[in-house]
């Protein structure tokens, strides 16, 4: 009699164990990372493909916008939504240079500003107990007259690494991890990784489109890629949720 009970008993916790914990990745940046609109396909942000990679116990919220710097995204109320939304476990991936470090545009932020925003990123995800991780910006496609990748994010890039490492919070290196993979493909072949079309390639680029900062569906999801790359380097937990493929 008491065996049968605890028969039961323990077939009845199996039945109602509790579902996974879901974890919500919050990605915060700039147009290279955004979901974009139909009207710019095939333009595609490489936070879109990112969210294809993981189990169903994380969610990918991916609150980029297109011409945001670290200061707009802030002062447009972008950031205050996902500061409040965080919670302990959650990720913050944090992905800005692209339009902080224009002193021409609107959205121009000073390298001290630039590393304030970024440090105010962190101490919220830290005080939440989630888990901030720095992102360097994304490399556009620029090659001198002998084929070598050109630099083209030196500065902010740089204070993204310092941040991290005085902050001690994950850095993924995109602006390396990219510079590597445009130079292995050269000047022409990495044209595909971004929205090159030509004349009436595209109803939505009639004209056509020579953009080396944007990415196609290919460079989105090679971009995405290297990041998921840098999570297993990391041996962050959130690595551990990678979906692997059916044999």
């Amino acid at each position: 009699m008491i065996r049968n009970t605890l028969v039961i008993l323990l077939l009845s916790l199996i039945a109602f164990k509790p579902a996974p914990r879901q974890v919500t990745v919050y990605m915060i940046g700039d147009s290279t990372m955004s979901i974009k609109d139909k009207k710019a396909y095939p333009e595609t942000g490489w936070g879109m493909p990112f969210a294809n990679y993981f189990d169903t116990t994380i969610i990918v919220d991916n609150r980029a916008k297109n011409g945001r710097s670290t200061r707009t995204f802030i002062t447009e109320g972008l950031w205050q939504p996902v500061a409040d939304g965080m919670k302990a476990g959650d990720y913050l991936l944090i992905q800005f240079g692209h339009n902080d470090e224009v002193p021409t545009k609107k959205s121009f932020t000073t390298e001290n500003e630039f590393r304030k925003n970024l440090n105010l990123f962190i101490t919220a995800a830290k005080n939440k107990q989630a888990i901030p991780v720095l992102i360097t910006p994304v490399a556009r496609r620029k090659f001198d007259s002998t084929g070598h990748v050109m630099q083209t994010h030196a500065v902010y890039a740089q204070i993204v690494r310092d941040v991290a490492k005085q902050a001690k919070v994950p850095l993924i290196d995109l602006d390396i991890k990219s510079q590597s993979l445009l130079q292995k493909l050269g000047p022409e072949s990495s044209k595909f990784l971004y929205n090159h079309l030509e004349p009436g390639e595209n109803p939505h680029y009639p004209k056509g489109n020579q953009d080396d900062t944007h990415f196609s569906e290919l460079g989105a999801r090679r971009m995405a890629e290297l990041v998921m790359q840098s999570l297993q380097e990391l041996n962050l937990e959130l690595a551990t949720h990678i979906t692997k493929a059916r044999s």
